[in-house]
């Protein structure tokens, strides 16, 4: 007894194939003995009579597919009841075999004759057509499933056969599917093809028939795989490769780039729009190796466009978007890092050769040159933002910058060496009456100049003459700022670590511990019966570079305060040895000629050389060096500065710019300035660094790092024993023969010996 729902009794349509109807509980429909359906009576006059053949009907009709719900419930009564018949009369067997021969005759007799007489009429119309019939046949396809219900879901079950809607798919891609795949995959890349060319396409209809061939996979995508996808792969290689060799010869790069920005922005949208998301990577790569890969180095070095000329017109967005395009192939950076290492290499070099030339014009060459020194720190400055900008800070472009300016910074031309010129840099921003900057300015300079020092391979050099001038600064009160020394400091100790300023600072805290006891010395001073004003300096020997000390004759009274000095030293410091380094000294010395009087601001060696005129007799150079036990290299240049500089307060003869050992020197009686306060400055007879010095300190730093590997070793080759030294080596790269020689030393002095078996082998000697 079967009830339908009141509110149910209305048409069913393949919108609505859900149906409302129930058994009694515990009740199925039932068949006896009087009620046996035959299989061609209840398949010819109910089956195909009231469903297959008025299902045909309407969809070659084209109307919409449609039963009333008692003929709906008339036929799949029939269905259930000829397969629940006891056997010989249970007939689903066959009900299952007609289904599917139902399919396969419909499908060869009219689906396949309609789309062979579309084949040539157009991709479009071939398309169109098979949209229509893939449809029609999935409303075949649920209809015949909604009959054979009862079917699908027990006969087809127990026997382990393809569902209904499976088998209905089979025989498509049977009878349909492999007879028009191809013509349907040409059509497709045909309309691809036209889009890529700027034509409209009606891509709804691309994305119905794509997704056929997704269900021909029955679960998978193969047949898309396989049918579709290779296929457009590709027409897509054959595509870009005509359009590679025309875009190459006719466009310049960026032009060139921009094209295949836009190729590859289509190509993803393509798939989006209606193509499968597992095609998007592969259609990508056929892209990418067609418009980049084979022709990255013609567009890298193509003339008049390429990568060089791009970073000399500060060509940003070309230069971005060449970076974006080439970081999507395997390794294809790499070539374009090597080209803007070559080029930032070449516009060092330019600046190099620019000094070069001038030196070469006549130019004097000396140790400040802030003009080259700037050049680097822009071009620096320059290529970094570049390479943080345009490159977003990518690790090879980063390798390029420093493995240009290595190449740059240690390229040294005349007779100062890179890391002079950069520390005597530092010095004109850090000293008094160098150049005026602000304290942002100073401070931004310092952080340009450390950069720029971080890849000196002589870090050693530069903290060398770096430590001079520092002490220059220091004692001689011309240091700008007490805070920019320190970050100075501060900066570097952060480049190269502790051990690299401990000196530096320690100069810094000398002269910091050095105010306090120059406080208490000048209250005992204040009992003393003297004249002078006399103030003293205590250094610590290892912080300082060291200074020739002349036995200069002092005055008596320069001598009387310097024996107050030592007996109050001495009682607080028991175990320090004082050393008195004049040179280092600077005295105010009120001169008065005729009716002016000035203050002279020199050296103490200076100060001492004017009390020798006090009584205004006039002395030879000879007799000046014998009453003030100076020689010739130091006495000179004193003479000089105060004979024959800007202030010539002592008068020489004859009179000329040269110091010899003939000269005589008396009072200048005419001498006249406008200024109350002169400084009379003396040339320095000491070099910015002792070389000596430096090569005695890499000596041991060398020596010290082989004995350390060695010890943690015990057996090492010679090559690997020279890399490990030149890896820990940081402030510093020593040439291989250089440090050869100190492993000969070693070897000398027993701390190392050569393997007896392989002379190229080394032991450690506990």
């Amino acid at each position: 007894s079967i009830y339908l729902l009141a509110d149910q009794y209305r048409a069913c349509s393949l919108a609505d194939l859900s149906f409302n109807f129930h058994f009694e509980h515990g009740q199925q429909p039932s068949t006896t003995k009087m009620n046996i359906i035959q299989l061609e009576d209840g398949w010819n006059n109910v089956i195909k009579k009231g469903a297959i053949d008025v299902l045909e009907k309407t969809l070659d009709d084209g109307f919409d597919t449609s039963f009333e719900p008692r003929e709906y419930i008339r036929i799949y009564t029939t269905c259930y009841d000829m397969c629940t018949q006891r056997s010989p009369y249970n007939w689903s067997r066959d009900l299952y075999t007609r289904h599917g021969e139902t399919i396969e005759t419909y499908l060869r007799n009219t689906v396949l004759p309609a789309l062979q007489d579309k084949t040539g009429q157009g991709g479009t119309i071939l398309l169109n057509e098979l949209k229509h019939r893939w449809s029609n046949h999935q409303i075949m396809n649920k209809w015949l499933k909604k009959f054979f219900t009862f079917l699908d879901r027990y006969y087809v079950k127990h026997h382990s056969l393809p569902t209904l809607e499976q088998a209905g798919l089979g025989h498509f891609k049977t009878e349909i599917y492999q007879n028009s795949k191809e013509n349907t995959t040409t059509a497709i890349i045909s309309l691809i093809d036209e889009e890529r060319e700027g034509e409209i396409i009606d891509k709804t209809l691309v994305k119905s028939i794509v997704e056929l061939y997704e269900s021909m996979g029955m679960g998978s995508l193969d047949s898309y795989t396989n049918d579709l996808e290779q296929p457009l792969l590709d027409a897509t290689r054959a595509y870009y490769g005509r359009k590679r060799e025309d875009w190459i010869t006719k466009d310049s790069t960026p032009d060139y780039l921009i094209k295949a920005e836009k190729a590859l922005g289509e190509e993803k949208t393509r798939v989006v729009e209606y193509l499968n998301p597992a095609t998007e990577p592969k259609i990508r790569r056929v892209v990418e190796d067609e418009i980049l890969q084979k022709v990255q180095m013609n567009l890298l070095e193509k003339e008049g466009s390429g990568c060089s000329v791009l970073l000399a017109n500060d060509k940003t967005e070309d230069l971005q978007r060449m970076f974006q395009l080439f970081s999507r192939l395997d390794s294809g950076l790499q070539p374009m890092a090597n080209i803007v290492e070559k080029f930032i290499t070449s516009q060092g070099n330019a600046c190099i050769e620019k000094r070069q030339a001038r030196l070469d014009s006549g130019e004097k060459d000396k140790n400040d040159d802030p003009e080259f020194v700037k050049s680097l720190i822009d071009l620096q400055e320059k290529y970094l933002g570049v390479i943080r900008e345009t490159f977003a800070s990518h690790h090879l472009f980063q390798k390029a910058l420093k493995n240009s300016f290595e190449e740059i910074v240690n390229n040294d031309v005349g007779q100062y060496s890179n890391a002079e010129l950069m520390s005597t840099f530092c010095d004109r921003i850090l000293k008094s009456g160098g150049d005026k900057l602000s304290e942002t300015e100073v401070e931004q300079s310092l952080d340009r100049i450390v950069q720029l020092f971080s890849f000196l391979n002589d870090k050693d050099l530069f903290a060398e003459i770096y430590r001079n001038q520092l002490a220059k600064r220091l004692l001689n009160q011309r240091s700008a700022s007490d805070d920019a020394e320190k970050a100075m400091i501060a900066k570097l100790k952060v480049q190269c670590g502790t051990q690299f300023t401990s000196k530096m600072e320690g100069m810094l805290n000398d002269l910091a511990v050095g105010s306090e006891q120059k406080s208490e010395f000048d209250r005992r001073m204040e009992q003393q019966d003297t004249n002078l004003s006399f103030g003293v300096q205590v250094l610590t020997t290892g912080n300082w570079p060291s200074y020739k000390a002349p036995e200069v004759a002092l005055s008596p009274q320069m001598s009387k305060c310097m024996d107050v000095f030592k007996e109050w030293h001495d009682a607080k410091h028991q175990n320090r040895r004082l050393t008195w380094v004049h040179s280092l000294g600077n005295a105010t010395v009120r001169a008065t000629y005729g009716k002016k009087s000035y203050d002279l601001q020199v050296t103490t060696l200076q100060a001492v050389v004017l009390n020798v005129f006090n009584e205004g007799k006039t002395y030879g150079f000879t007799d000046l060096k014998s009453k003030l036990n100076l020689d010739d290299i130091t006495l000179k240049p004193l003479m000089h500065s105060l004979s024959c500089g800007k202030h010539k307060v002592i008068t020489k003869s004859p009179a000329n710019n040269k110091i010899t050992s003939t000269d005589s020197f008396s009072p200048n009686a005419k001498f006249s300035c406008n200024m109350r306060k002169i400084r009379i400055p003396v040339a320095s007879v000491e070099s910015s660094h002792n070389k000596n010095r430096v090569e005695e300190d890499r000596s041991v730093a060398i020596e010290a790092a082989i004995v350390r590997i060695m010890k943690a070793r015990k057996t090492l080759s010679h090559q690997q024993l020279v890399a490990e030294v030149l890896s820990q080596l940081a402030f510093f790269k020593p040439q291989p023969r250089v440090i050869k020689k100190r492993i000969e030393a070693l070897i000398d002095r027993e701390y190392l010996e050569r393997s007896s078996e392989n002379s190229q082998q080394y032991n450690y000697l506990a």
